[in-house]
Parts: C-alpha cells; structure tokens; sequence
C-alpha cells in the first residue's frame, strides 16, 4: 500500500468518526460539512427519509429532540479506494437514552452497516452517498413495537 492510499484511508476513518461526533453533538452546521454538494442520504431502513444532508440534518434535529443522549461507535470499516472516489461499508452502534413511560430512563441499542460512496474534495474527503442498513435492535420500548404480523 502506498502513501497515498494510507493518507486515503486515513482521512476517510476521520471523516466516519467525525460523523459520529457531530451527530451526538448535534452540530449541524458540521454535520452539513461532511457530505459533498450533490450527497444523497437514505436513512428509510429506520423510518427516515431519503434526502440531501441540509433535510437530513433537519429531520434528525426533530427525530433526536425527544432522545437525552446519544453514542454513535463505528468499526470494522472496509474501504476500497479507486482514483478520487471511495466505497465504505461501516458497522456502527447506537446508544440512545430517554424517558420511558414512567419517567425512568430507558437505553434504547441499535446495530446497523453504513454504505458509503465518498469522494475526494479540494477539502478533503467527503459522503456523496450514505445508506443505512439494520442490523439488530436490543430493548426497544413496547410503545414503539412494530405491530404483529397476521399468519
């Protein structure tokens, strides 16, 4: 591997991990900055819409108003590098808190994959393309249970 793919790599696990950050920070205005001008966002495999990162970051704005705290985590990312674009597929862990019914606080823990297409921008790499996929969900309250399914 030469130095430009490790320089690659490096910047794009930075790009990932800032996602991270920003999202439980809620900062929106860098949330905005880690997607390229054209980035399309596919969070429909939770319920969210498919969008442009300035709706996303609305939409999560409103979707995580009623959710105390947030910790995003990624890991294992394989990324395949061609020329100034990029593919990623990240595992990724969720911790939400908030009130349950009762008012005691109830953790919520959610596994899904990031697909990403990335590309190179003059300031640096960027998400043009982020699809989530679910993977599991642990301790979702009884209020937000999908409803059975008649056989």
């Amino acid at each position: 591997m030469d130095l430009q793919a490790l320089s690659d790599r490096a910047g794009i696990q930075d790009l990932l991990a800032r996602y991270c950050h920003v999202v439980d920070r809620r900062d929106w205005a860098a949330f905005s900055a880690l997607f390229s001008d054209d980035a399309v966002l596919d969070y429909s495999a939770f319920g969210g819409p498919r969008c442009g990162a300035a709706d996303m970051a609305t939409y999560l704005d409103g979707a995580l108003a009623p959710i105390d705290g947030t910790q995003h985590t990624i890991s294992t990312s394989v990324v395949e590098l061609s020329g100034d674009t990029a593919s990623a597929r990240t595992a990724a862990q969720v911790m939400m808190i908030s009130a349950a019914a009762d008012g005691s606080p109830h953790v919520l823990f959610v596994g899904l994959w990031y697909r990403d297409v990335l590309v190179r921008t003059p300031q640096g790499w960027r998400i043009r393309e982020r699809t989530q996929e679910s993977a599991w969900m642990h301790n979702l309250p009884q209020d937000k249970q999908p409803p059975a399914t008649a056989t």
